[in-house]
């Protein structure tokens, strides 16, 4: 069994894959988009207290919680990826040494940079309908219903964000694995 100091080690060092600043603040940024699911969890007991035991439901806590869970869903890509947590073929790429780790960290930072690119123009359309009229007014989509919140258009723009965040962190890690120094390493390491 674990001793305590193993475990806070452990815990210290959750983070020991964060290679640039901007990965530091995004994951540091995690902390604060965490407490989101707590106020999601308050709305929700508001929610279930004023129609159980008061009969007057509220019109807003449906969505609104809807709204944060999917905005905290959005902001785990770019946290994962800060952290190297993203779903990797782990049979492949522990089985080789690090020249063809950083060969294959190369070859998929350049797909994941077409993919993000290709998401991010894809959301950038998104934003404009969802942000202005066909004239050009500036009029936010709703939701539809008698409180119609703009969160289609917060959560779109909110796509936005995190894939360009995402295609940013990807360059730095492709930056970060062009420069790696795998030269101390012997042809057996390979």
């Amino acid at each position: 069994m674990a001793d305590e100091s193993d475990i806070i080690n452990k815990v210290e060092n959750e983070d020991s894959e964060i290679r640039t600043g901007l990965d530091r603040a995004i994951a540091g940024s995690s902390k604060l988009f965490a407490w989101a699911i707590f106020v999601a969890f308050l709305i929700t007991v508001i929610e279930v207290v004023a129609r159980y035991v008061f009969d007057s439901p509220t019109f807003w806590a449906h969505e609104t919680t809807t709204f944060l869970i999917a905005a905290i869903f959005l902001i785990g890509g770019p946290v994962a990826l800060a952290r190297d947590k993203h779903i990797r073929v782990r049979m492949f790429y522990d089985a080789v040494g690090p020249r063809r780790r950083r060969s294959l960290d190369i070859f998929n930072s350049i797909v994941a940079l077409v993919f993000f690119a290709g998401l991010a123009y894809a959301s950038w359309i998104m934003v404009g309908k969802s942000w202005f009229t066909p004239t050009g007014a500036m009029h936010l989509e709703g939701t539809g219903t008698s409180w119609n919140p703009p969160t289609p258009a917060l959560l779109k723009l909110l796509v936005l964000i995190c894939v360009v965040a995402m295609f940013v962190q990807t360059v730095f890690h492709l930056i970060d694995a062009l420069q790696r120094d795998t030269s101390s390493v012997t042809r057996g390491g390979e």
